[in-house]
């Protein structure tokens, strides 16, 4: 039997709590008010009326998981209430619950169309989740009930600039915020972010300094001129700007973000990843910081790390591709193959998707075609000219065609000290003919006061450095010196300054060396490869112009000191085994070839595997899939990293190099060639799948190139079973160093000189570029 309903004088049980619990909340003492309000639900508890407004003194008090669930019983009670539905949902936008707040505020807009403050949360929580069109679209129909609302136009523009072909809009847009309420600085920040997205850093600089102008301590448009400053590359003034904005508030996700950006970039990298972990710690659905995060430990070397931070950012961002590749390469590069077929296949169907970015390089070392490359590097290419765009109209640089008594060449480089690049060209560099040529070096990149870089500087007729300076003004001391003919050594690969070549400072621009692939941009007229490398019948695979050496593409730099050879006992390997070797980065190790390494140990009872020691988890990993394999993980030897000489000199204990497909050794095929080592090969149709078979060809042994997996295993495992033949191979190779065009460098220098003379005589005929073939 039920009791008597208990009334208050005035109105239903509890009303009297209900109004004291109001007028607290009001004078913003929300603990007190949620005891009253509480009392009045308990009183009243089929009042959803009482049990929305406790929900918003739980918020108030900062306990949201207990007024989501007030608001969730307000509903049960009455399922079209407005203000429970709408609280609901930014309640849990706030607490970054973007799924369950876009089903709640789509319910307000089924009952009430014309609700603008639900279509404008609407459109933040789909901004939140990166769906950007959709975004724009529930912001234009809130201005269409309330067209001279600023917010909305603010709203709208920052939705904009999102979208690639609709930054112009954004600018519009917030112009017309600006026009309503010229005293917000908030549109002069976003301002800024657009015209940065369109290249335009200049404008982007004016707008932040108004915001600054309106409101002194505008964090966002400190943060905004740091990015500048990034992009320019002033990072010590760009670490000021964003550790001011910080400071100002230092609960925003975004600032220590982009301070870790710039710290990355300083080679800071313990610093960056207090940032990065700071801005996830206060944000955790910021999918970016996660990425950068997980980038910022993987040059640490802390691949685990990596790996855990970027599925975090995946798992915000599942369809995001620059995520997938980053965390692809790094998976790759502790061989974890569990997602590899999986992950290749999604990267793959995303090449045409203008709207993601895919990093060329990444499908270097996965099964893609040539076409494949080349498409997503025109795609990169586009994006990194719109970058300079405004840039490059505001420089215009000017050339003439005339004939100087030498031609000005600049190599343009990050890697002008101990690094693989430097190891192949410091000969290049010092055997340049002086009288024909003016040698510049354009560098970027840090100076390590190794002997490599002290010899490099000698190497050059001028050395610049011009790392401090930006994009547009790198470019513009490469043009005011003349430059004729400007050589990237660098591409798309890390540390590359591609901008600074996308802004065209040089009349003929060429990419070699550094990129093992198209780079598919209109601001490079030429690759320099060879006939097998870049045979002719694949020039459709380019978009510049094919420059075929003689022998090789890849200089060698007979200085190259080769150590004494160690004993095999003193390397970890047994005197009496044959020695498989692969001295290339553990990502390039794909399953399938693995699978045909553990078979030729399995058939050669002697024989181990010799492996560059990458990391401890490829080993662990490695070790494991051989034993999955039925071999004993003990036959696989990790080598630990040496100097150069000392690595040369200890590739010689070992018996046959086993070469990567799809992506070559490059340097390291080169290395072992001159260390006297024979590489095996099974070249494909990409640049990167032929650069170990180009160097075999140019050495003279054009037999350890094959044609199949099949042809690969077999001969490797005759070489393996019959010792003269592999010593006949070994004396071969020994005689040809002398001789070969591939350690012939002063016959390379000059086939390159024969190829930058004909650029430039084409050029001053105003001739468009085509193909050289020496």
């Amino acid at each position: 039997m039920t009791g008597p309903m208990e009334t208050d004088a005035a109105g239903p049980a509890g009303f009297t709590h209900h109004q004291k619990g109001l007028e607290l909340l009001r004078a913003k003492q929300p603990a007190l008010a949620v005891a009253e309000l509480e009392r009045a639900a308990q009183l009243s508890p089929g009042n959803h009326e009482f049990l929305k407004s406790l929900g918003n003194a739980l918020k108030a008090a900062g306990n949201p998981e207990r007024a989501v669930a007030c608001y969730r019983r307000s509903l049960e009670l009455m399922p079209d209430h407005l203000p429970s539905l709408y609280n609901l949902g930014l309640t849990l936008h706030e607490m970054n619950r973007l799924q369950e707040a876009e089903r709640a505020l789509r319910r307000v807009q089924k009952i009430d169309a014309r609700d603008t403050d639900a279509l404008t949360h609407l459109g933040m929580v789909l901004c939140k989740q990166a769906r950007f069109p959709e975004a724009v679209a529930m912001f234009r129909a809130a201005l269409a009930l309330a067209p001279g609302n600023p917010y909305l136009w603010l709203c709208l523009g920052s939705a904009c600039h999102e979208i690639p072909e609709q930054r112009d809009e954004s600018i519009r847009c917030l112009r017309k915020c600006i026009d309503i309420e010229p005293a917000l600085a908030e549109p002069y920040c976003q301002l800024g972010v657009a015209y940065r997205k369109l290249g335009k850093p200049a404008e982007a600089s004016v707008a932040y300094a108004k915001a600054l102008e309106l409101e002194p301590r505008a964090a966002d448009a400190l943060d905004g001129m740091g990015n500048i400053l990034q992009d320019e590359g002033r990072l010590d003034e760009a670490v000021e700007r964003h550790r001011a904005a910080i400071g100002i508030s230092p609960r925003n996700a975004s600032l220590h973000n982009n301070l870790g950006c710039a710290l990355v970039r300083m080679n800071r990298l313990n610093e960056a990843v207090d940032s990065f972990r700071q801005a996830v710690s206060l944000q955790p659905d910021f999918a970016s910081a996660h990425m950068n995060l997980g980038n910022a430990y993987g040059l640490l070397g802390a691949c685990d790390l990596a790996i855990r931070s970027h599925q975090a950012a995946l798992g915000l961002r599942p369809g995001d591709a620059a995520i997938r590749g980053c965390l692809l390469f790094e998976m790759q590069n502790i061989c974890d193959w569990s997602r590899l077929d999986e992950l290749c296949e999604l990267q793959r169907r995303g090449i045409d998707d203008s709207s993601q970015t895919i990093l060329p390089f990444s499908l270097l070392s996965i099964p893609t075609t040539a076409q494949e490359q080349l498409q997503c590097a025109m795609i990169f290419g586009k994006r990194q000219s719109a970058l300079v765009a405004a840039d490059r109209e505001r420089l215009a640089f000017r050339f003439d065609r005339t004939r100087d008594a030498r031609l000005r060449i600049g190599y343009l480089s990050a890697d002008f000290h101990e690094h693989a690049t430097a190891h192949l060209t410091a000969e290049l560099f010092e055997l340049h003919d002086r009288r024909r040529f003016e040698i510049t070096a354009y560098s970027y990149g840090p100076d390590d006061g190794s002997p490599m870089r002290a010899r490099l500087k000698r190497a050059f007729d001028r050395f610049v450095d011009i790392g401090p300076l930006s994009h547009a003004a790198a470019a513009a001391v490469i043009h005011a010196d003349r430059t004729d003919i400007l050589v990237d050594l660098k591409g798309y690969t890390q540390h590359a300054r591609t901008e600074i070549v996308a802004l065209r400072p040089a009349p003929v621009q060429v990419s070699f060396i550094g990129y093992p692939g198209a780079m598919g941009a209109g601001f490079i007229d030429y690759i320099v490869g060879d006939r097998f490398v870049t045979p002719r019948e694949r020039a459709v695979d380019y978009r510049e112009k094919l420059v075929l050496i003689p022998g090789s593409y890849q200089p060698n730099d007979r200085k190259r000191p080769v150590a004494p050879a160690a004993s095999r006992s003193e390397l970890g390997l047994r005197e009496q085994s044959f020695v498989f070797c692969c001295f290339n980065q553990t990502y390039k190790i794909l399953p399938g070839t693995f699978t045909i390494w553990m078979r030729l140990l399995d058939a050669v009872p002697s024989s181990v595997l010799w492996l560059l020691e990458s990391n401890r988890w490829a080993a662990q990993n490695l070790r494991r899939e051989a034993r999955n394999r039925g071999v004993d993980p003990a036959r696989l030897v990790f080598a630990p990293k040496l100097p150069l000489a000392r690595h040369l000199g200890r590739m010689q204990a070992a018996d046959l190099f086993l070469d990567t497909l799809p992506c070559n050794a490059h340097t390291t095929a080169s290395d072992a060639l001159w260390a006297g080592l024979p590489v095996l090969t099974l070249p494909g149709d990409t640049f990167a799948s032929r650069v170990a078979g180009s160097l075999l060809n140019a050495v003279g042994l054009p037999e350890m190139i094959v044609g199949s997996v099949e042809e690969y295993e077999a001969l490797a495992l005759k070489l393996a079973r019959e010792p003269q033949r592999l010593a006949a191979l070994r004396e071969k190779l020994a005689r040809n160093k002398a001789a070969a065009p591939l350690f012939d460098t002063p016959a390379f220098v000059r086939h390159l000189e024969a190829a930058y003379a004909r650029m430039w005589t084409s050029y001053v005929a105003g001739a468009e570029p085509s193909e050289i073939e020496l």
